[in-house]
C-alpha cells in the first residue's frame, strides 16, 4: 500500500499528524489483510503467518518536492524523504505495537525479539542522532543519520525524531505484531491510477509526458 504525498502537501508545509494517522490506518488495514489474502504456496503463507510481514509506503515524492518549491537533488530534498520515511516506519511499527498489546505479537517475535529490537534501536539512532542515542549495532556501514535541521518543515522533523521513542518502548514491552511494516515500491502503473506525478522515490523524468 503505498500513500500519495502529495495528498498530505499542505500551503507551505506538510499535513504531519495527517499522515501519521493514514500510516497507523493503513498499517491496521495491512495487518487484516495478512488473514484475508491467498497466498501461491504453502510456504510462502506459512512465513507470512510466522512474521505478517507488511509493506505500507508512499510514492510521488517528486511531485511533492515540486510542487513545494524543494530541488530533489538538494539536502533540503533528502531530509524530506528521510523525514517522511523516519515517520512513515515509526507510525507503522508504533501501530503494530499497540496491536500486538492487543493481539500478541508475531509467533516468531521471542525467537528474533533481540536482534529486531537491536535494529529498531538503530533506526531510533538513524533517526534522532547516535551523539544523543548512542552508536549504531552491529553495522558493517553507517548509514546517513536524518539532518533535521535541513528539512524545511520543523513539524515534520521534530515528530520524525519523536516518534521512535513511544515506538520502541511500545515494542520492548510487548513486542510488534509484524516483523516488517514498510517497502518503498516503485508503483508504476499503480501510481499513475493514484493521480501521481511521479512513483515512488524516483523523480520526474520528464515536464511533459505522454
Amino acid at each position: 500500500a503505498s500513500l500519495n504525498l502529495a495528498r498530505f502537501r499542505t500551503e507551505g508545509g506538510f499535513d504531519v499528524a495527517g499522515f501519521e494517522h493514514a500510516c497507523r490506518l493503513w498499517t491496521i488495514a495491512l495487518e487484516i489483510s495478512v488473514a484475508m489474502a491467498q497466498f501461491p504456496s504453502v510456504d510462502i503463507a506459512q512465513k507470512s503467518f510466522d512474521y505478517r510481514t507488511l509493506g505500507l509506503g508512499f510514492a510521488n515524492l517528486g511531485g511533492l518536492l515540486m510542487a513545494s518549491g524543494i530541488a530533489y537533488d538538494s539536502n533540503e530534498g533528502r531530509a524530506v524523504a528521510a523525514g517522511i520515511s523516519s515517520l512513515m516506519t515509526g507510525a507503522a511499527y508504533r501501530a503494530s505495537a499497540e496491536m500486538a498489546g492487543q493481539l500478541g505479537a508475531f509467533s516468531k517475535f521471542k525467537a528474533n525479539r533481540d536482534d529486531m529490537l537491536r535494529v529498531l534501536r538503530n533506526h531510533r539512532r538513524a533517526a534522532i542522532g547516535a551523539d544523543i542515542a548512542g552508536d549504531f549495532e552491529g553495522l558493517n556501514a553507517i548509514p546517513h543519520a536524518f539532518d533535521a535541521n535541513a528539512c524545511p518543515w520543523p513539524g515534520l522533523a521534530e515528530r520524525a525524531q519523536s516518534i521512535w521513542n513511544e515506538t520502541y518502548e511500545l515494542g520492548a514491552i510487548g513486542g510488534f505484531r509484524n516483523a516488517q511494516v514498510t517497502v518503498v515500491a516503485p508503483t508504476g502503473t499503480i501510481g499513475l491510477v493514484m493521480d501521481c506525478d511521479t512513483t515512488g522515490i524516483e523523480p520526474d523524468f520528464a515536464l511533459v509526458k505522454f
